[in-house]
């Protein structure tokens, strides 16, 4: 019973709601099955499926609202979820940015359910962890590595109007690989709404020539290098920075957006022209749900344009506040990129350093969107267009603001995390110290 249709959803959602006795009534039903399989040390340790359904019921009387949750669906359960999220409103103070439920909406078609990822089967997992280890051993590599596939849907109805179904399955998998020595070490992650896009025979090999090439590393002083930045290395930074563009933030002062008497940087230009991020729940290599968390529709929107702030996203409440457009959060990333391979950007590096992965990143100043982290899993020092040799680790501080203002040469985009991002070569990059970590 975990992934329902569209029409057992709206069944179930439907019944439930003919018990409301609340003002608005809004109820969220989503499900999800899938399985995992993970290993270390070149063999499996542990391997499982797993399946669940919830429903979440707010009901609301006047400005206040309570919420309850159950995972049964019998009549006698969903009258009994319906009356305690009743019970729960009653007590609740009124909130002071109350927004009424939404009405019927229209929402696009995205197409983020595939059979070749709700067909995965115990087999498949094993055959794709012994793929992993295969790569590993023949070179005298251990590996410690997981796979994790779902299938998923969430559907929402209130007793406005408003019906929302979306199924989507995902497929992540990472491994690290290390030397029998210990002193070398590599790392790829993958993932795909489509698994038969995944080969993890094909990406362990990556892992495994970066734990290879990475043995016996030389240490360099830290300072200010040009670095090439895999997509593993930027996401979480260009995540933490596009995911803050959050309207109410930048007008209260507490964003890397704001400005002095409530204004923001939108239209302003920011980082570099070469810079163009938007969402769309349509694109067809990260394809996401077609509304946000509270209903409201997803389409495609563009947050920086040739480096200008265009758009930030808010709330109902705060929208309808400063009378803005209501544009909700953004689904996915999409970063453009350019034309150049990693091998292209290596070769036009006279000196510098290859990242393939930052971590442990922890926020120092919010309001720069400075970070601090540490390099992991195959860090190389460049010269003249090659790679020369592995380097330790370093600890950076840094901001993507400045990061893409310090921009020489944007790659081809690739999924990773569910956006899309290219690797990039960015000059000035602030190592502050080295790490002995491998």
């Amino acid at each position: 019973m975990a992934i329902l249709t569209k029409e057992q959803a709206q069944a179930i959602l439907k019944k439930a709601l003919g018990f409301s006795k609340a003002d608005e009534c809004e109820i969220t039903l989503s499900g999800n099955e899938g399985g995992n399989i993970r290993y270390a040390r070149n063999e499996v340790s542990t391997s499982g499926a797993e399946e669940n359904v919830s429903m979440a019921v707010e009901s609301r009387f006047g400005k206040r609202s309570g919420v309850a949750t159950i995972n049964e669906f019998d009549d006698k359960s969903l009258e009994k979820v319906i009356r305690r999220s009743e019970e729960i409103a009653k007590l609740a103070p009124e909130s002071p940015e109350y927004v009424e439920l939404l009405g019927p909406q229209k929402y696009i078609t995205t197409k983020a359910n595939f059979d070749s990822t709700a067909k995965i089967d115990p087999a498949y997992r094993a055959e794709a962890a012994a793929k992993s280890i295969k790569a590993a051993s023949d070179k005298g590599l251990t590996a410690a590595g997981f796979l994790e596939h779902y299938t998923r849907f969430t559907a929402k109805m209130n007793n406005k109007g408003l019906f929302a179904y979306h199924p989507s399955t995902d497929i992540d998998f990472s491994v690290t690989m290390r030397t029998e020595d210990g002193t070398g070490s590599g790392y790829v992650t993958q993932d795909f709404s489509d698994a038969s896009k995944l080969d993890t025979g094909k990406a362990s090999q990556i892992a495994a020539e970066k734990a290879a090439n990475s043995r016996n590393a030389k240490a360099l002083e830290p300072g200010k290098y040009t670095v090439i930045l895999e997509p593993a290395a930027s996401i979480d930074l260009l995540r933490n920075m596009f995911f803050n563009m959050d309207q109410r933030n930048a007008e209260e002062g507490r964003s890397f957006l704001s400005k002095p008497g409530g204004k923001t940087k939108v239209g302003e230009k920011l980082v570099d022209e070469r810079i163009t991020v938007y969402s769309d729940p349509t694109n067809p290599e990260v394809p996401t749900a077609p509304f946000a968390g509270d209903g409201r529709p997803q389409e495609k929107v563009t947050w920086i344009d040739k480096g200008v702030v265009k758009n930030l996203y808010n709330t109902r409440y705060w929208a309808s506040n400063k009378g803005s457009a209501s544009i909700p959060p953004p689904g996915n990333v999409i970063m453009e990129g350019g034309s150049q391979s990693l091998e292209d950007m290596i070769k036009s590096t006279k000196r510098g350093i290859l990242v393939t992965r930052l971590w442990y990143i922890r926020a120092v100043d919010p309001q720069t969107l400075l970070y601090t982290g540490l390099t992991r899993d195959g860090t190389f020092y460049i010269e003249n267009g090659k790679i020369m040799y592995p380097v330790k680790n370093f600890r950076f501080n840094e901001s993507p603001v400045i990061m893409l203002n310090n921009l020489e040469a944007l790659g081809k985009p690739q999924r990773i995390n569910g956006s899309l991002v290219p690797p990039m070569k960015v000059r000035d990059f602030t190592f502050t110290s080295l790490s002995d970590a491998v």
